[in-house]
């Protein structure tokens, strides 16, 4: 396409969206009859009426409404990426908005703002920590955190941090009473400690992989939760076996407080992602926000 059927859209649009020569032309800086000429020059090369003029004022004819269709979202594409540019110049402002889950927020997410926002005391963030997927769009989110493999296909993803891994777990007093298991079957026979799912309400089924070979294991115990810091502190206790993610009981394994089995079925999977519309122009302070989360491992 070449420059000058581009102007001729933009001034088509422009008067298509005034309803008047007049009022286009002051909001293009240009005059009234060349606006015109402009318009009557785009019909000619088309072959077809886009606007009914009268005294008083402009229509779109059919072909005007199905250009206008086509021309609106383009150039408010091109709009919002020039004034993104822009912004770019500026320094970067304004409020951020992300929903997460707490475990993301807490080792992913805080670690990166509190780096970011002493740098930068003109942007501002909102974190709102839920445990299930968010509309962001329908939300007003400018973007989420989760686990990559629960994003929406029509979503812009960023890899946020390494792959994790779940882990299963008891105390050594534990395991004295209980053999350790040795397939995901055998889970059968221990009192595990389940989570409540706050999304869904039903409990979570252990995820476990080996050789490619997928299980999910609905197990049994005393004990349910929906917070993985009680399930942590009654492993501790000797009340049962925990399935949770890897860090939460690192400092417990190495100190020997706790053991893991079961280690050949937890294999890691896709880490967080923040994720966020295709079709959003990112501000200048979002794109430091990216950058400074960015997994580069």
């Amino acid at each position: 396409m070449q420059r000058e059927e581009l102007v001729d859209l933009n001034a088509f649009a422009v008067v298509a969206e005034e309803k008047s020569f007049t009022r286009a032309a002051a909001r293009l800086g240009t005059s009234q009859s060349s606006l015109s000429h402009t318009v009557r020059r785009l019909e000619a090369r088309l072959g077809v009426r886009l606007l009914t003029r009268t005294t008083r004022n402009v229509a779109l004819t059919e072909a005007g409404e199905r250009l206008l269709a086509t021309l609106r979202p383009a150039l408010e594409s091109i709009g919002a990426e020039l004034a993104s540019l822009r912004e770019l110049r500026e320094k970067p402002a304004g409020t951020i908005r992300i929903t997460t889950a707490e475990h993301a927020a807490t080792t992913v997410l805080w670690p990166a703002l509190e780096r970011l926002l002493s740098q930068y005391p003109d942007i501002r963030v909102e974190l709102s920590i839920d445990s299930g997927l968010r509309d962001i769009v329908a939300d007003r989110f400018d973007a989420g955190v989760r686990l990559g493999e629960a994003l929406a296909k029509d979503m812009i993803a960023v890899k946020i941090s390494p792959d994790i891994r779940m882990v299963v777990v008891g105390s050594p007093a534990y395991l004295a009473r209980h053999p350790a298991p040795e397939t995901p079957s055998d889970l059968a026979d221990h009192n595990c400690i389940n989570l409540r799912l706050l999304t869904a309400g039903g409990l979570y089924a252990w995820e476990l992989e080996k050789d490619g070979r997928e299980v999910r294991v609905r197990v049994d115990g005393q004990l349910v939760f929906n917070n993985v810091g009680m399930i942590v502190r009654a492993v501790r206790a000797g009340l049962g076996l925990g399935f949770v993610m890897e860090d939460h009981v690192a400092a417990d394994v190495a100190a020997g407080r706790l053991v893991r089995v079961l280690d050949d079925w937890c294999t890691p999977f896709s880490g967080y992602h923040l994720y966020y519309p295709s079709r959003r122009q990112p501000s200048a302070a979002f794109s430091l926000l990216v950058d400074a989360l960015r997994y580069r491992g």
